[in-house]
């Protein structure tokens, strides 16, 4: 399944960096790719896994960013 973050208007870049590399494990360069095609195209593919995987990051990522305060919304979908 593949884990997609979707762009809002609030949710810092700097965040979703962050994000990128403690919940994906994704290198600082690899997060900052991905985090400016969330903003620029409204969507990206954070990492595919396996089912019981996939929602358990998007569980982590949705708790992570409303303790911040933000509206970050990921997605869950087949390939």
């Amino acid at each position: 399944l593949k884990v997609i973050l979707l762009n809002d208007n609030v949710t810092p870049m700097e965040f979703v960096v962050e994000i990128l590399q403690k919940i994906f494990k994704h290198d600082l360069e690899t997060s900052q790719k991905i985090m400016l095609t969330v903003h620029t195209e409204g969507s990206a593919i954070a990492g595919v896994y396996s089912y019981e995987i996939a929602e358990q990051k998007g569980i982590e990522v949705t708790l992570l960013a409303r303790n911040h305060g933000f509206p970050l919304n990921i997605k869950v979908e087949s390939e």
